[in-house]
This record gives structure tokens, C-alpha cells and sequence, in this order.
């Protein structure tokens, strides 16, 4: 089938596939860019495709055309369409008789991400929204998790291989909760409140339901955490008279200090980055220091991970360790909206 340029939409068309298949009696609302972005436009995708669903509780699917290759194959892997993903979000679904046009805004303000940054999601990544992702809403979900759309899976197009990857809303202290553990197995471990993991933007953190907290303690304790790479805004690192000084935000102390036993803890290294310094934990039978190429690279022992984690606060000063050439400096963070303005100061 060809799009009304002439072109064969062969990519376009298994998507559409697969949809059909999964919702025989719809035709779907197509929200469709007017201005493509190879021409100009300012959204990167297609379009945006809805379907009424009551599997899980009554909710809105969306589904992106754009991030895959949809018409010609252009890149030169065979084995993959595009970036390899189509987005697909969940809305509870309320009395409207028309899904709600933030979520389109949404997927085409990731689409811009992915598209000027090169970087792409997978199952099991997440994202702060530094804000609510709904912002006219009232609304704790400031972050998204993402995790294999478990309907529509994966499969095989003309163009190469795809994923369809579900965005879900989630707050602030369950993307840190997720970042502890493995954020696929995290996301799973939600579905027995949160069915197909829908977007419900009313609901309060799920990490106040004990069954919830019990259930990710053990898989963290099991498993440690899958994430081995963090980007704060404020990360600094140098050797002063051989004793290393590291700098970071008093308001990520609690992520920190979690990420930190769940990752180092478990014998794997972990990765802080700022733009201006960067720091490598890894655990060892005794403390060595070495600054390179800007990367300080420190090895602790289990015995000086936890009196550092411990030194890890949500209050600014300066706080070296009392065997080993450490100090550890915490500064004031500053949590500020989409434009850039101070909400709160921690430290």
C-alpha cells in the first residue's frame, strides 16, 4: 500500500497489522502530524494512533507511527527498523468520549528527545519528566518507566525488526525504587495493582503499599540493581594531597545510598557523570583511589561502602571519612519546573 505521496508504506502497514489484529471492531483514531518533519515540522512523529480498550480497567491505547522505519528502509541495518521501537502509552479511561490530547504531546516531546540526541529506550529504562507529565493535571506521576507493551510484544516487518515499548507514568520515589532493581522485573511487580501498568494519573505512589515494598526489598536483596550509570546534575571529583573529594546533591541522598548497596554492594560498578566530573564505584578488599582522564575511580570495601552511604543525607556540609582518604562534600539541590524555576531546596 502506498501513502498518498506515491510512496510504499510497508512499515506503516505492519503496524497497522498488528493493531487491526488486536482490535478487530476499531478503526482507531489517527492523529496525524500536518507538517512532517522532513519537511519543517515540528513533530518527529507520523502520527499517533488511539483504540478504546477494557482489558485491565477501561483505558485509552496509544500507539506511535515514526520512530520505525515506515515507508522505505533507509538505515543500513537490516535487522532493525528505525530505532527499533514504536511507543505505546495506557490512560485510564474516565467519561470522556475523546482520548485526551496530552498523552500525542508527550509521545512527540520524546520523539524530539530521541530524535536530536540519537538515545533510545528499552524495556526496563526509565526517564524523569522533571514535572508531571500531565502538566495541566494534578498529578504525582513525574517520571515514566518503560517495559514491553504486553499485548502488542514485538515482531518482524519488511524493514527489520521492532518492539512496541509502553510508556507508564510513574512517581517520583517508584523511578527511584525501579533504578534500585531491575526496572522490567519492578514494572512487573506492579501489575497486580496497576493491571497492563495503565496510566492512572490520580493514584498515590505505590511504594506506600507494603505488599509493593516487600516485594521489591526481596528482589533487590536478590538481585541488586540493573542500572550501572547515573547523570546528576551535580557531580564533582579530584585528588586534593591524595585524599579524594567527592561533591554531590544533598537531595539525592536516599537514591544514592540505595544505588550504591544495591549496586556496588552486589560487586558490580556504578557510574556517576555531570557535566563537569565523574565518579566510578567498585567494590574491592581494600581502598585504592586513582584520577584519570577526569574519571575518579574509587574502590571500596564493604565496610567503607557503608560508612559512606551513611554520610549520605539530605543536609549540606562536609563530611570525611574517618579511615580512609575520603571526604565526602554534599551541596544544596535545587528541584526546579520544565522552565527552569526553583520549586524547592534540599540541603
Amino acid at each position: 500500500m502506498c501513502d498518498e505521496t506515491g510512496l510504499e508504506q510497508v512499515g506503516f502497514d505492519a503496524i497497522a497489522e498488528a493493531l487491526n489484529t488486536l482490535y478487530p471492531d476499531q478503526a482507531g483514531a489517527f492523529y496525524r502530524t500536518i507538517v512532517p518533519y522532513a519537511l519543517g515540522g515540528n513533530d518527529p512523529l507520523d502520527g499517533v494512533q488511539v483504540f478504546k480498550s477494557e482489558r485491565g480497567m477501561p483505558h485509552w491505547h496509544y500507539v506511535t507511527y515514526g520512530f520505525t522505519e515506515l515507508y522505505e528502509k533507509e538505515t543500513d541495518n537490516p535487522e532493525e527498523s528505525g530505532y527499533g521501537f514504536e511507543l505505546t502509552f495506557r490512560l485510564k479511561r474516565g467519561e470522556e468520549e475523546q482520548p485526551p490530547a496530552w498523552p500525542i504531546n508527550l509521545l512527540q516531546n520524546l520523539a524530539r528527545y530521541v530524535f536530536s540526541s540519537g538515545n533510545v529506550f528499552g524495556s526496563g529504562h526509565h526517564m524523569s519528566c522533571n514535572g508531571p507529565i500531565a502538566l495541566e493535571e494534578d498529578t504525582e506521576l513525574t517520571a515514566l518507566g518503560f517495559r514491553t507493551d504486553i499485548e502488542l510484544g514485538e515482531m518482524d516487518t519488511p524493514n527489520g525488526h521492532m518492539v512496541f515499548l509502553q510508556a507508564v507514568g510513574i512517581t517520583d520515589d517508584e523511578m527511584s525504587a525501579m533504578m534500585c532493581w531491575n526496572g522490567e522485573k519492578f514494572l512487573a511487580s506492579l501489575e497486580p495493582f496497576l493491571p497492563l501498568c495503565i496510566t492512572d494519573l490520580p493514584r498515590p505512589s505505590l511504594m506506600e503499599n507494603p505488599k509493593v515494598q516487600r516485594v521489591w526489598e526481596s528482589g533487590v536483596e536478590a538481585d541488586g540493581s540493573s542500572t550501572g550509570f547515573l547523570y546528576l546534575d551535580e557531580v564533582g571529583a579530584q585528588l586534593q594531597q591524595e585524599r579524594a573529594m567527592i561533591r554531590l546533591g544533598a537531595g539525592h541522598d536516599a537514591i544514592l545510598a540505595n544505588m550504591l548497596r544495591a549496586r556496588v554492594g552486589k560487586g558490580r560498578s556504578l557510574y556517576l557523570q555531570s557535566k563537569e566530573a565523574a565518579v566510578l564505584f567498585e567494590l574491592g578488599e581494600r581502598f585504592q583511589k586513582d584520577l584519570c582522564d577526569g574519571v575518579l575511580h574509587l574502590t571500596l570495601t564493604k565496610t567503607t561502602l557503608e560508612e559512606f552511604c551513611s554520610l549520605l543525607k539530605p543536609h549540606a556540609g562536609v563530611y570525611p571519612l574517618p579511615d580512609v582518604p575520603l571526604t565526602l562534600e554534599l551541596v544544596p539541590t535545587k528541584i526546579t519546573d520544565q522552565d527552569g524555576n526553583v520549586l524547592k531546596v534540599i540541603g
